[in-house]
C-alpha cells in the first residue's frame, strides 16, 4: 500500500489563506478553525491566565480575517500569523497591565522585587539555561529551539532543516538529553 505523505499544516494554511483570498468560503473557514486552536495551545503556556488566551485567541482570528488580504502567498503563512499572535498578545498584555496602576512600583523598591520578581538564591538561573543551550551543538540547539520554544512539530522542522523526522526527533531527545544532564548539575 503506498505511504501518503501528508502536508505540514502551515502548507495547509498557506493554501487556504490564498484559496480565501480568492473568495473561498470553505477554505477561509477551515483556515479559521485549524488557526485557532493552535493560536490557543501555543499561548496557554505563555500567559498567566488561561482565560486570556481565549481572549488574545479571539483578537489573532479577528487580526487575521482583517489583514488577510495583505499575506502574501509567495511566502510562508506560519511566520505571518505568529507575527499576528505576538502582536496580539504584546498589545494585550500591555492594556491589562497598564489598567492596574494600584499594582505598580518602582524598580527602586528592593522588597518588592525580592518578593514578587527575583529570588536571590536562583537570579542566575536565567543565565544557566541560555548556558546550557549555547553549549549544544548549533544543529541541535536550532531543533530544540524551533520544536520546544517556536512550537513546531518534528515534521515542519524536518522540512525546514532538509532532515527525516525521525532524525529531527532523535535530535531533539538527545538536546533535551544534554539539557537535562546540563542543567541538573
Amino acid at each position: 500500500m503506498p505511504q501518503t505523505i501528508q502536508k505540514p499544516r502551515s502548507e495547509n494554511w498557506k493554501d487556504w489563506a490564498v484559496a480565501a483570498q480568492n473568495g473561498d468560503t470553505k477554505a477561509y473557514n477551515k483556515l479559521l478553525k485549524d488557526i485557532a486552536p493552535f493560536t490557543r495551545n501555543y499561548l496557554l503556556p505563555r500567559l498567566a491566565d488561561p482565560d486570556w488566551a481565549e481572549d488574545i485567541t479571539q483578537e489573532v482570528l479577528i487580526s487575521v480575517h482583517k489583514s488577510l488580504k495583505t499575506y502574501s502567498g509567495k511566502k510562508p503563512f506560519r511566520p505571518w500569523l505568529m507575527a499576528i499572535i505576538n502582536f496580539r498578545k504584546t498589545d494585550f498584555l500591555r492594556k491589562h497591565y497598564a489598567a492596574r496602576q494600584d499594582k505598580q512600583t518602582t524598580l527602586d523598591d528592593s522588597e518588592f522585587k525580592t518578593a514578587h520578581v527575583t529570588d536571590p538564591q536562583h537570579s542566575g538561573e536565567y543565565k544557566d539555561v541560555e548556558q546550557a543551550l549555547e553549549s549544544l551543538p548549533p544543529k541541535h540547539r536550532k531543533i530544540f529551539e524551533l520544536m520546544k520554544i517556536q512550537g513546531y512539530t518534528a515534521g515542519e522542522v524536518a522540512e525546514k532543516m532538509k532532515m527525516n523526522v525521525s532524525a529531527v526527533k532523535v535530535s531533539s531527545h538527545r538536546a533535551m538529553q544534554k539539557l537535562k544532564h546540563k542543567l541538573q548539575r
